[in-house]
This record gives structure tokens, C-alpha cells and sequence, in this order.
């Protein structure tokens, strides 16, 4: 069984391999920007984190087909910034401030490719099955994306409709790559579908504590903006819980006259203090806190030994109560 610290430096050992220093310049010197500035790798190593629950071993055929999957999260990462007109990722211009519009897309949809090409490493027998899981994931990422856009026209949402959001832009990702560790190691459907919904929590989780930080975390640590969904209107877990609260609360007006102002700090500032007097921060950290023992809990059909649900457990950690 690998160890977390194994499984990083096999990670980034394995994206620095990846060459992207090609021909022509302009198209793949972005895709090499984002893949070099960091950022948490989650997917590929949750993807070698769960194939080491059974196999020792880990080969190229196992490593390059979970580098897809953080390839296609990067991807998501440069057409999300764009829809978000975000400046900063990673402490970092993102790459449509630094390359402009259209060179940012193509290189997305580049990278987009490349994340087949890359899956296509894995085990022959395993082929057919990691496809099947890994093209109805990337299209259930779309369509999160889609209805995330189609939340900032509507004046409130249900947290059932947030949770399903949540569930395809996010959520599914991690699910697969929990998954896909599963296939991998040609374990059985009950064992992969645990993996799946353990992933798929994690990334339920994973997304609001995203929202959290958004508002209450360090510049400095997050590396991004603090307030961009808050100036956007954007539907995070902190403004549905608040929309609901100021309504049980009859404050409905005064946020929705918040929201109405200019983007702004002094906007950013008066939302917060609403929330805090909502107590908003309290309701999200209990249902991060929730949704980290869900996905503890789904994992009893693996029968796994205690080091091993152990470290399924650290990781659960590290990316629900995290700073960034």
C-alpha cells in the first residue's frame, strides 16, 4: 500500500513528464502554465489513493490514466475562470488575463483531448470500462457548469437544486476518480460504486467548503479573491443557507438590497456581516462535517483493513478541513 506522501510525489513526478512544450507556442505554453503553478491534484492522487487499497504496484498504465483526470480538471478550471471573469488562480493570473479569450479556450479544449489520450495509457482490459465511466463523468461536469450559469439568473434556488449542482460540476469528478482507482485494480461493481459515492461526497463537501473559503478564508493561503461569489451573486452554499435563513428571519429585503449593490468590498463586507448575524459559517461547517462522516460511513462494504480505511480517512481530512 502506498502512502499519501508516495502517491504526491508519483503525481507530480508523472505531470512533470507530460511534455507540453510543443509546436505551436501560443496554443500550449497556457496548458503548461496551468499545469505547473500547482494546485491540489486531488483527483489523480484520490484516483492512485484508492488502486493502492489492493495493489502494490504502481505502474505507468496506473499513473498516466489518473494524470488524465487532473488534465481534464484543469481544463475545467480555464473555461471556468473565464465564465467567472476571475483574474487570479492560484495566487497566479489566470490564463485569459494572462493570453486573452480565445487562446484560453482553444488551449482548454487542447487539454480536453489531451485527457483522453492520456486515459488511454490504462490496462487494455480495463479500457472499455474507464472510458465509459470517464465520458459520462466529463459531460455531467458540463452540465454543472451550465445549470451553475443558469442559477445566477434565478432570485433563489432549493438546496436540493444546489446539491445537484454541486453533485455534476464537482462532485462526480471526485467520484470518478475514486472510482476509477477501483477499475483499475479490477475490483468488483459493489467495491466500485462504494468507491464512487465515497468520492462523490467528498466532492459534495469539497464544494462548500470551496464556498466557505470564498468568504472567511485567507487570501494569502486560498490564492484566490475572497468575495468573488458574493460580488457575482453567485448561488453558493453560503447564499442559498442565507437566502433561507433571511427569509425564516424576515430579512429577505435587506439581502435582497444587498445584492442589488455595485461589486464591491463595501458589498462583500455588508454580505458577511449578514451571514454572520444568519449565522451562516456555523450551518456550513456542520454540514461539511456531515457530509465527511456520510462518506466515511459508505465505505463499510469495502471490508477494508483499519490502516487502509485509515487512509481513507487522512484523505477525507485533508480535503474537507482544509485553509485553500
Amino acid at each position: 500500500m502506498q502512502t499519501i506522501s508516495q502517491i504526491e510525489k508519483m503525481v507530480a513526478q508523472g505531470l512533470e513528464n507530460i511534455n507540453f512544450k510543443r509546436e505551436p507556442k501560443g496554443l500550449y505554453e497556457p496548458i503548461d502554465y496551468i499545469i505547473r503553478i500547482g494546485g491540489k491534484r486531488i483527483r489523480p492522487r484520490l484516483c492512485l489513493t484508492a488502486y493502492s487499497l489492493w495493489e502494490g504496484e504502481v505502474t505507468d498504465e496506473i499513473v498516466v490514466p489518473a494524470l488524465a483526470l487532473e488534465v481534464f480538471h484543469e481544463f475545467t478550471l480555464i473555461h471556468d475562470d473565464i465564465m467567472d471573469n476571475a483574474d487570479i488562480r492560484r495566487l497566479q493570473p489566470t490564463v485569459h488575463k494572462k493570453w486573452g479569450q480565445n487562446t484560453a479556450i482553444l488551449s482548454g479544449d487542447v487539454m480536453s483531448i489531451e485527457a483522453f489520450r492520456l486515459l488511454n495509457y490504462g490496462p487494455v482490459k480495463r479500457l472499455p470500462q474507464m472510458f465509459s465511466l470517464f465520458t459520462k463523468t466529463a459531460a455531467q461536469v458540463c452540465e454543472g457548469q451550465q445549470l451553475d450559469m443558469d442559477f445566477e439568473n434565478e432570485e433563489e434556488i432549493s438546496h436540493e437544486q444546489y446539491l445537484q449542482m454541486i453533485g455534476l460540476k464537482t462532485g462526480v469528478l471526485l467520484a470518478c476518480s475514486a472510482a476509477m482507482g477501483g477499475v483499475l485494480a479490477g475490483r468488483m461493481a459493489k467495491e466500485v460504486d462504494a468507491l464512487y459515492l465515497y468520492g462523490y461526497l467528498l466532492g459534495l463537501a469539497f464544494q462548500i467548503t470551496d464556498d466557505y473559503l470564498d468568504c472567511y478564508g485567507d487570501p494569502k493561503v486560498f490564492g484566490k479573491k475572497i468575495g468573488g461569489d458574493i460580488e457575482n451573486n453567485k448561488k453558493s452554499w453560503m447564499m442559498v443557507e442565507a437566502i433561507y435563513r433571511a427569509k425564516e428571519a424576515g430579512r429577505s429585503e435587506e439581502l435582497s438590497n444587498l445584492m442589488k449593490m455595485e461589486p464591491s468590498q463595501e458589498k462583500i463586507d455588508a454580505v458577511k456581516s449578514l451571514y454572520d448575524s444568519l449565522e451562516v459559517p456555523q450551518a456550513a461547517e456542520r454540514k461539511i462535517e456531515q457530509l465527511y462522516l456520510e462518506a466515511l460511513a459508505v465505505l463499510e462494504p469495502l471490508a477494508l483493513e483499519p490502516e487502509k480505511l485509515a487512509l481513507l480517512e487522512e484523505f477525507a481530512r485533508m480535503i474537507t478541513f482544509r485553509k485553500k
